[in-house]
């Protein structure tokens, strides 16, 4: 053990001491696993009485973080929201009133459930109004990982989401000996709706690591002055800045481990040799994370709530609304920091997994900011790294629209090896879209910009398998198809070219049909895509043991393919998860009816 991971310079005591005093000045609003001695198995919320019900409710509460104090939206009193434990085979009555001055609502990420109980205000329910109490009935059908959090407006970011974990009516088949819920979040000081209005605004706002002409000059004599001037203008056409790799940043987000800022140290317990799992949510309203735990490996055994085949790995990157169910076994008695860095390193979320309290260890030093490349404008690059077939195309022709396209896949392989890249066909989507990717890529075995090339080993969507079969093995009877598209400069975002309030009707899935949905992103950012009410099997050469996924995180210029079975009728919610972009527009309502067009069971 180092010297610095046993002892407490002065420092670090003044911060550690600082934050205690923080903490405990807002221990009543934090919810029970923000806590050292939390238990897991009795300081939780299950259902309970003859109806199996559990009351939850709904307000607006002060709040501290790392000293400065706000305002914002509690579930029982608590930010995040409580620890909710249910069991695979039981009915569930969930009784959530609202004690706001505005309507609400809770969805229910992940769970597979009647469309009515859903909830999401305008398509599946009316939401719940102030005053008002709404019974959610569900049987529960599924095990694992999952959260919940509201669907109205732009509430979620004002701490209106928490952990669910639902056991297995059987034998778990993985094995640990403790448990913690690890929630990663992202607060802003500054309203949500003051947020967005800067965005509409000026694009980048909250980029403070543009590119500056030192680095322009560097570009210069790296590759000549040509090479560097066409890779500015590419950008320039597009605009966008290699930079931009995030909307939101750490200059304005503060980045929360179970509602505790960086300072404040989130702490884990644990006994030498135990396997411990750490069940991951990534609950932010605008932040990928890249997550790591410097000295010690991590076993993935589960993804979106569904078990995986156990996956060894140094790092993984978690998209919005993602979950990740990690085993790690400290095989040490010093404390491990779990670091989790923002995707365009502006900040970081951390805690410690330590065997006694007021332990800390190192914290890793930010990575440098990554850039965007040429692949991410969907450019196909030679041997010497050329375009072989110009930039992204940036004309905003008329749209054509995929809702429910035929396309020639024979570049594309649902083998384990990456495919040929695809050409982007003549439609252009409009001024919804600054430019489509010419070329989209298979991107399965990538990591993600920023990552995969210090040694580590990072997760990969190729890597994760099911540890069960798919039940429906039939070959997709049609394809759906639908492009991500957007415009930073204007901050539009859409599917298609087209925003939420454009489109003419839902998008139709027939009940029980096995269709392909496939996802192109002509944009330079990622895209954490969620379908409400159906899984998504991953086409990622696995067959039938592609793994199931509730949301898709889609990289720049990636062409991604799921299989999907719609076995519940109703109107589904499907949307990029980044919460600024679906509230501009990037929405969509998918419709499953049988053959007469009805949606009721």
């Amino acid at each position: 053990m180092s010297k610095d991971s046993k002892t407490i310079s002065r420092r670090k005591f003044l911060r550690y001491t600082a934050s205690l005093g923080a903490v405990a000045g807002i221990s009543s609003i934090l919810p029970a696993y923000a806590f050292k001695n939390f238990n897991i198995e009795k300081e939780v919320l299950t259902p309970s009485g003859p109806k199996n019900t559990l009351d939850l409710t709904i307000e607006s509460i002060p709040i501290e973080i790392e000293g400065k104090k706000s305002k914002a939206i509690g579930i029982n009193g608590k930010v995040p929201g409580p620890l909710i434990r249910l069991k695979e085979g039981e009915d569930v009555l969930l009784r959530v009133t609202n004690n706001l001055d505005e309507d609400t609502s809770i969805h229910w990420h992940g769970i597979i459930l009647p469309f009515q109980m859903d909830g999401v205000p305008g398509v599946s329910f009316d939401g719940i109004k102030p005053g008002e109490t709404f019974e959610y009935k569900y049987p529960v059908k599924q095990n694992g990982t999952y959260w919940y959090h509201s669907h109205s407006k732009l509430q979620e970011q004002l701490g209106h989401y928490g952990p669910m974990i639902i056991d297995p009516a059987n034998e778990d088949p993985v094995e640990f000996d403790r448990e913690y819920p690890v929630i990663l979040s992202d607060w802003t000081f500054e309203s949500p709706y003051k947020v967005l209005s800067k965005l509409k605004k000026a694009e980048g706002y909250y980029n403070y690591q543009q590119r500056d002409l030192g680095e322009f000059f560097q570009d210069v004599k790296k590759d000549g002055f040509g090479d560097a001037m066409r890779n500015y203008l590419s950008f320039a056409k597009m605009r966008m800045s290699a930079t931009d790799l995030a909307d939101i940043t750490g200059a304005t987000y503060t980045y929360l481990m179970n509602g505790m800022g960086p300072d404040s140290n989130w702490n884990a317990l644990f006994n030498k040799n135990e396997k411990v799992r750490l069940r991951f949510i990534n609950a932010s309203a605008g932040s990928m994370f890249d997550v790591r735990i410097p000295g010690l490996k991590m076993t993935v055994v589960q993804a979106d709530g569904q078990n995986v085949e156990p996956t060894p790995v140094d790092e993984f990157r978690i998209g919005i609304a993602e979950t990740y169910d990690v085993i790690v076994e400290p095989n040490e008695e010093k404390p491990f920091t779990i670091f989790a860095e923002s995707l365009d390193r502006s900040g970081y979320a951390r805690g410690t997994l330590a065997p006694r309290e007021g332990m800390e260890a190192p914290v890793p030093e930010l990575r440098p900011r990554p850039e965007r490349s040429m692949k991410d404008m969907g450019m196909k690059m030679d041997m010497a790294g050329m375009d072989m077939d110009g930039s992204m195309n940036m004309e905003g022709m008329g749209h054509d629209g995929h809702g429910d396209m035929k396309m020639d896949h024979s570049g594309m392989s649902m083998t384990n090896k990456a495919a040929e890249p695809v050409k982007h066909g003549p439609d252009h989507h409009g001024i919804g879209a600054a430019a489509i990717a010419n070329y989209q890529f298979d991107r399965l075995d990538e990591p993600g910009i920023g990552l995969g090339k210090d040694g580590r080993k990072v997760l990969v969507y190729r890597d994760l398998k099911s540890l069960e079969p798919n039940i429906d093995k039939r070959q997709p009877e049609r394809e759906v198809e639908l492009h991500l598209t957007g415009n930073m400069e204007r901050y539009m975002w859409s599917f298609d070219g087209k925003e939420f309030h454009e489109v003419d009707g839902p998008i139709e899935f027939r009940h029980n049909e096995r269709l392909r949905l496939t996802l192109v992103n002509d944009t330079m950012m990622e895209h954490p895509i969620h379908l409400h009410g159906m899984w998504m099997e991953l086409e990622n050469g696995n067959g039938n043991y592609n793994p199931r996924k509730h949301t898709l995180l889609v990289q720049p210029a990636q062409r991604i393919s799921a299989l999907v079975t719609p076995r519940d009728k109703g109107r589904w919610a499907f949307h990029c998860h980044i919460l600024y972009h679906m509230e501009m527009g990037m929405f969509r309502v998918v419709q499953v009816s049988d053959e007469d067009g009805g949606i009721y069971e």
